[in-house]
């Protein structure tokens, strides 16, 4: 089948496109953005073709599906509704993919790239499996019966997947612009925990997930002791982590971790459950933990001068406090500057308090205006970063052509976070520094 994927550089379109192409069929895509991005890595090791304008030819029998952050009145859409291309919706095709496979569908507010790539990198190298992870990284082959999915909760589209298994991260507050409230959100996540066809995983520790409507087989993970696997004797360091892993009251083994932050254990504690009942060995689990590396734009860091570079997709504050905790595990007696791009108003809005309480955290904090191509600024009239930025203690306003203001920083950790694309700062920051020297 032929499949033209509108907006093939977002994350998740990208990463169905791999997996479209993977499995057999012709892929081609469009984007309006010609910068390279890094969710283009994929794309081009299987030569995918992306397009910028309509100068080309559609094959009449081609299926089309686009991104969520294209508005519909976006002239390549209405171009192939007059062509009369079959269109249909991109997370309708990923729940025929889950269908072929034992899938393995990890959900929750936060958590669920690294969770899933913990899954991956567990799978691969022992049974074989396939993989949608939203950071631009997928594979499919036929002869692989299990499929890990990142299932995302927005506008309820992880309703059209098929799960064997249901992994439930973490569950809170979130996309205000299409759930009424938190009972809402729960009830999504009880309808889709519902959809599993073996067991649910989920962190017990988690008062909203102790929540769930479910008559299905749940097997808890978390810090607490009533939880079915739990992890003791924490300790974190500026070099990891290392745990003890209690199953069923009994110690199952002690593990050693090159992540940062509790919540880097919790994700682990899902993929031990996976892992454990498709009976991986521990032996196995432990050594194949201690070569994982994170999903790209989660804590990726780079040395540059004097300073650290951290570009990660933090963008609710639940996330951004966990990476600011983590940069000060790993370089306590380092200055922690946050440099936040916020995405979409109605986020903005709903978590001003939140924002400004994490955004605290930091030493420094630095706001960029407001990044969003999913909802319009005059629905949400005065709602712009000021809102945040006059809350904080040691705030200000900076954007692609004021980077030198981070010139002044100097032995620091300069944390960049969004789930927007920041490479742009960072690049406009590299160069003020090298005119600098």
């Amino acid at each position: 089948m032929k499949y033209y994927c509108l907006g093939i550089k977002g994350a998740g379109m990208s990463t169905l496109a791999q997996i479209l192409y993977d499995l057999g069929n012709e892929v081609i895509g469009y984007d309006d953005v010609k910068d390279y991005k890094f969710t283009e890595e994929g794309l081009q090791k299987r030569g995918i073709k992306i397009y910028n304008d309509s100068n080309f030819n559609l094959d009449k029998d081609t299926i089309v599906t686009y991104s969520a952050a294209m508005p519909l009145d976006h002239p390549e859409i209405e171009r192939v509704k007059k062509l009369g291309l079959r269109i249909k919706k991109y997370h309708e095709i990923l729940g025929d993919i889950t269908k072929m496979f034992t899938t393995i569908a990890v959900c929750g507010t936060h958590g669920k790239t690294t969770t899933s790539s913990l899954i991956s990198h567990i799978l691969k190298n022992t049974l074989g499996c396939n993989y949608f992870i939203g950071d631009g990284s997928g594979f499919a082959d036929l002869k692989n019966q299990l499929f890990v999915i990142e299932s995302c909760e927005y506008n309820r589209h992880f309703l059209a997947y098929h799960p064997s298994y249901t992994v439930i991260t973490n569950i809170e507050l979130e996309h205000t612009e299409c759930y009424d409230d938190i009972d809402d959100i729960i009830a999504t996540f009880s309808e889709f925990a519902n959809k599993s066809t073996k067991k649910i995983i989920a962190c017990g520790d988690d008062y909203n997930i102790r929540k769930l409507k479910t008559d299905k087989e749940i097997i808890y993970y978390g810090f607490n002791s009533n939880n079915n696997l739990y992890a003791k004797n924490i300790n974190l360091t500026n070099s990891g982590s290392t745990f003890d892993v209690y199953y069923n009251n009994n110690f199952y083994g002690h593990f050693d971790l090159p992540l940062f932050g509790e919540h880097m254990i919790l994700n682990t504690l899902a993929s031990i459950c996976i892992a454990i009942e498709e009976n991986i060995d521990y032996k196995t689990i432990h050594d194949l933990l201690l070569t994982f590396k994170n999903a790209k734009r989660r804590f990726c860091e780079e040395k540059f001068g004097n300073n650290i570079i951290i570009d990660d997709y933090a963008h609710h504050p639940t996330e951004i406090k966990v990476t600011l905790m983590s940069a000060k595990q790993k370089y306590p007696n380092r200055e922690i500057v946050a440099i936040f791009k916020p995405n979409t108003y109605s986020r903005t809005k709903d978590f001003k308090d939140y924002f400004i309480e994490v955004l605290n955290m930091a030493d420094k904090t630095y706001i960029t205006p407001i990044d969003c191509n999913r909802e319009k600024a005059s629905d949400y009239p005065n709602v712009t970063s000021k809102i945040i930025l006059d809350g904080l203690k040691n705030g200000e306003i900076i954007t692609e052509d004021t980077t030198f203001k981070l010139l002044k920083h100097n032995n620091a950790v300069l944390c960049f976070l969004s789930c927007a694309s920041v490479s742009h700062l960072i690049d406009n920051y590299k160069k003020n520094y090298e005119k600098n020297i």
